[in-house]
């Protein structure tokens, strides 16, 4: 019997180290429900693009496919490029039934819990003792909406942890991390900790954490969520949702 697919959308990136961890990230889910066939997908750089797996996937004799777009805000590539994608692929004759489901950041206005608790086990394992304050590092989009719901983590984060917590970004926005972490510093804080709103190292989470540093956030920096066991989880119920 057909147990269906699922396809992880990345966005993709020049840096290696992206691809790997979407790769790696797939396995963990396929790791979590063995059985299911799951594939990594990109929407730039790096191969193999979304619509060719569809198609790949079709020719396997999949039927169906939950289509998780593995990005932590609901900006232009979620809302746009990929059900773009999708469109194309069936007008170009794709048999299988792809079904898009929510990103993995917040979904109106609220952030799943596994999501949460991999951004506190990361922080955690970052080592960096007890603080009075974070720095959550995101990639950043002149996308309003979607900058606001890191925010809208950096808050729940905030509820969690007892301590302030402030998001700062790598590119478009004028709140970089270094901006965040003086924010944080008026609040009286002096220890304040990186936390990673990224799932793959790169480029900017490079520039991020520099950024950070350069106003005296401690060291190390949380790692990217990457294959966290409870993203793999968040991911089967983004698939769960629309299958």
């Amino acid at each position: 019997m057909d147990r269906g697919a699922l396809l992880l959308v990345a966005h993709g990136s020049a840096d290696p180290r992206a691809g790997a961890t979407t790769r790696a990230l797939a396995r963990a889910v396929a790791a979590v429900r063995p059985g299911i066939d799951v594939r990594a997908s990109f929407l730039d750089h790096a191969g193999p693009r979304p619509d060719d797996v569809l198609f790949a996937l079709s020719r396997h004799g999949h039927r169906s496919a939950a289509v998780v777009p593995v990005l932590l805000t609901s900006a232009y590539h979620g809302r746009v490029d990929l059900p773009g994608v999708l469109a194309r692929a069936r007008e170009g004759g794709l048999q299988l039934d792809a079904s898009q489901s929510d990103v993995l950041g917040p979904v109106d206005g609220t952030t799943h819990p596994l999501l949460l608790r991999a951004l506190r086990r990361r922080l955690a394992e970052a080592g960096t003792g007890d603080t009075d304050g974070v720095v959550l590092i995101a990639a950043g989009t002149r996308d309003d909406t979607a900058r606001g719901s890191v925010d809208v983590v950096a808050g729940e984060l905030q509820a969690d942890l007892g301590v302030p917590c402030r998001a700062g970004f790598a590119s478009g926005s004028v709140v970089t991390a270094a901006v965040a972490v003086d924010e944080l510093r008026d609040l009286g804080c002096r220890r304040v900790a990186i936390a990673s709103y990224f799932l793959a190292r790169g480029r900017l989470y490079d520039t991020a954490v520099s950024s950070a540093r350069s106003r005296g956030a401690l060291l190390p920096a949380a790692e990217p969520l990457g294959s966290d066991f409870d993203i793999a989880r968040l991911v089967l119920e983004r698939a769960d949702a629309v299958t």
